[in-house]
Order: structure tokens, then sequence, then C-alpha cells
């Protein structure tokens, strides 16, 4: 039987997203915009003066995750928290608002994070962070394991969505993999990875980091595909992940099926203007496309797709099912540049 092209495989894939739940673990913020133009520089400094037009809040971090499978058609769920404070109810809200699925504990100690990003031109200007990075109390990690072992059951896929905001540590990923690997089947378990956590990802099923982060997490400088594949390599060794993805924003992205096997995936963005959330839409739509019964390397470029939309977009975008879908007939079989084939690979 001759086998399938691409976009007939993934089309299908795309069809049983509805059918798939998956679990979001994660730093949950909310995204600020204040949106217009510019058209003077202040007199007070050597700053442009943006006259704003438009105002909007929407889930970020986790939340935008979270967001990009619904999108997807995926059914997910999210688990995170937030603090007791008027940001806090404005993103609760905006889940309900989405009917999202979620449980978000709410920290009287802590603040919600808030990053307000400002946009003139379809460019962003500045961004201005509001948030702590301290780890949650003991009484909020105790409730964050508590819903984790609650509502794992019945999930095709985990993703951690880590911003380093201090929900991820050693005691709730150990619970969130111990959960898994008590399922049948064992839900696959991707992490979107930050540096100073690096130690305690200790045998997830995929790593999703970016050049910078990947350069860190290795310890090295990355130049070139040589430096890539160092840092894979290093990475695998200090983390024993399963698989590894790294993202390389216009250049595409670096799949690690195992340290002995390193392929190259181009990018097929065709413009871009903002890769806020890019990283959301990549992890979002791997693990998409894995609970989906896709090959690791399908779901990469299901997931290189979906990238290359969202950065053609203004802010944490997101892309639709029926987008997805209408696009995959013009979808062309990348050329994947095989880096690195070890002769046990």
């Amino acid at each position: 039987m001759k086998p399938s092209r691409l976009p007939e495989r993934i089309a299908a894939c795309v069809s049983d997203f509805p059918k798939k739940r998956i679990l979001v673990l994660g730093d949950l913020m909310l995204d600020h915009y204040l949106m217009g133009d510019v058209q003077r520089i202040s007199p007070e400094g050597p700053v442009p003066v943006v006259r704003v037009r438009q105002e909007a809040h929407t889930l970020g971090g986790a939340g935008n995750v979270v967001k990009n499978l619904a999108a997807l058609g995926v059914r997910p769920t999210l688990v995170s928290v937030c603090g007791d404070d008027d940001p806090g109810y404005t993103v609760v809200r905006l889940a309900e608002r989405e009917g999202l699925d979620s449980i978000i504990v709410r920290d009287k100690k802590r603040p919600t994070t808030i990053k307000t990003r400002i946009i003139a031109q379809n460019q962003q200007v500045v961004r201005v962070d509001r948030e702590t990075d301290q780890p949650v109390s003991p009484r909020v990690r105790s409730a964050v394991i508590e819903a984790l072992e609650r509502v794992l059951p019945g999930h095709d896929g985990v993703i951690v969505s880590d911003y380093a905001k201090g929900l991820v540590s050693r005691p709730v990923l150990e619970s969130l993999l111990r959960g898994a690997g008590n399922m049948s089947p064992r839900p696959p378990v991707l992490v979107d990875p930050k540096v100073p956590n690096r130690d305690i990802y200790l045998g997830v099923d995929l790593l999703t980091p970016n050049v910078k982060e990947a350069g860190e997490m290795a310890g090295i400088h990355i130049e070139g595909k040589t430096g890539i594949i160092r840092a894979g390599l290093a990475i695998f060794k200090k983390t024993r992940c399963r698989a590894l993805v790294i993202t390389l924003g216009a250049d595409g992205i670096a799949l690690f099926s195992s340290p002995g096997h390193v392929r190259h995936i181009p990018t097929m963005a065709r413009k871009v203007f903002d890769v806020t959330g890019a990283g959301d839409t990549v992890i979002a739509a791997l693990a998409a496309g894995l609970t989906a019964g896709l090959e690791l390397l399908d779901a990469c470029v299901l997931a290189n797709y979906c990238a290359g939309i969202v950065v053609g977009q203004v802010g944490s975008a997101t892309v639709s099912q029926k987008e997805l879908l209408d696009g995959i007939g013009r979808l062309q079989e990348p050329h994947v540049e095989t880096w690195l084939q070890a002769e046990t690979a």
C-alpha cells in the first residue's frame, strides 16, 4: 500500500483532536495590550509617544497554551495559580468566558503576573512586567498536587508550561510524572522549560527549549548547526529526556528523536510580525499531534506550520482548526535535512 502524503496524515489527525484531552500545568499570566500609533517623539526624552487606540486583556503563559489547544479543537484542562487580586479575578473571568476547564488556586501572598505590551504600527515598542518568581507556598503547592492527582486520569497528554514564576517545582513535577506513570496508556509529558529549573525535568518525554534556552541549559555558546547538536546532546545527558525539540526562530526546528538522530525542519513562516506566544503554539500543536497518533517528525511539521501562521499576526495568537484544515491542502512536504545519524540510532 502506498504511504499517505504528509498533508493527508495531518488532516486525518486533526479530525481526531476533539476526542483528545490534554492537561496543562503551568504559570498563568494576564497579557495586557495597549495598541496605538506613534506620530512624534516625547519632548521629555528620546522616546516615542504612543497614542493608545485600543486596550485588551487575554490569558497568557500557560493560559495561552490552553487557548492554542482549544483553538485546534482539543479539550484542555488548566491547573495553575494566580494572586488573590484584581488581575487574578480578571484571569479567572477570562477562563470562564472562554469556557475553559480550569482549576486556578488563589494565593493571597503573591501577585498575579501581568505582562503589558505596548504596540504601535504592528511593532512592540516596550514590555512592562509585574510579577514574582518566588516559589508558591507549601499550602498552595499541596493544593496544586491534589488537583493534579484528581484531574489527571482521563487525559491523553500533559503539557508543563514553565515560565519559572514559582509554580513548577520538583515536588509538583515528581507527583505529575508519578501519576502519569500509573496510567495505562501512559500520557506523554511535554515540557516548555526554563533554564533555572533544568535539573527538575528528569525523565520527561519531550523538552521544547528555544535556541537561547538550549545554550543556557547546556552551558555552552551555540554557533551554527554544530553548536545546536552539542547543546542538544548535553541536554540529553543532563535531563535524560526521551526526545528534544529546539525551536530556532526563523530557522525552523531541530528535532532530536534520540541523542543519535537529529533532523532539521525549515520554517514555514512567510512573514514575521511578532513571535509572542510562538513557543506556546509549538508545544500545543506538538501535544495535539502526538496524542492524535502522529509520529514525532510529522507532529513537528504540524507545529512548525502552526507557528508560521501565528508569527504573522500581532500579539499572542492562535491557529483555529478550520484555519489549519483550510491550509493543509497548500502544505508542501518540507525538506527535512538529517544533521546527525549515529549508527546505533
